[in-house]
């Protein structure tokens, strides 16, 4: 239990620390950096919380989709970053070095609140998880149970949508002027035409 309290307070601070380096850095690209490493650090605190399904998804689409995405499109945009100098003052970082201090005195006061507390402590100190004693299923067979039973329309629902807005995009980027000057294939002429007409023989001259 205390290891799982030293972890989460761990990832939490990471998690804080890469967010706020999100915003301050000036560097696009480092800023987009820190935004995986922020996603990469809500993973782990995910998997630590027991939220294995919500974890692997939030690496998928966030960290395999979305932040890689940003940092193609960074690059690719090459925008011009302000160079200040190799110096940046203190009061610049100051917010970051406050909230780390913040951070840091909150977790040594409560680890030694945490002993001041175990001596009048007579419970077990073991973690329960009241899920799996409840019901005995993982946490992936929860949110589908919930998915396909309880909401199953609005689980249809939000595919269908998903399914129009991708038609609208696809409608929205054919230019309208060279959509009808397209090749396109006519099944029911080439099934109507004479084969004599098809094949034309010529003869090569030597």
């Amino acid at each position: 239990m205390l290891l799982e309290n030293v972890l989460f307070n761990l990832f939490y601070l990471f998690i804080v620390s890469s967010a706020l380096f999100v915003i301050c850095s000036e560097n696009s690209v480092y800023s987009v950096l820190f935004l995986i490493l922020t996603f990469c650090n809500v993973v782990f605190l995910l998997l630590l919380l027991g939220a294995e399904f919500l974890a692997f998804l939030f690496l998928i689409v966030y960290v395999g989709a979305i932040a890689v995405l940003f940092v193609f499109v960074v690059m690719m945009l090459n925008i011009k970053t302000k160079n200040s100098g190799n110096f940046m003052p203190i009061l610049y970082y100051s917010p970051l070095i406050l909230l780390l201090f913040i951070f840091v005195l909150d977790y040594f006061w409560t680890f030694f609140s945490f002993f001041d507390s175990l001596k009048n402590l007579t419970l077990l100190l073991t973690f329960t998880n009241w899920i799996n004693e409840f019901t005995g299923i993982s946490n992936i067979e929860v949110l589908g149970n919930v998915l396909y039973t309880n909401y199953c329309f609005l689980f249809l629902l939000a595919g269908f949508i998903l399914l129009v807005a991708m038609i609208g995009v696809i409608v929205l980027t054919i230019h309208q002027k060279t959509f009808f000057l397209l090749k396109k294939q006519n099944i029911n002429y080439q099934l109507i035409r004479d084969s004599k007409k098809i094949i034309k023989f010529t003869q090569i001259r030597k």
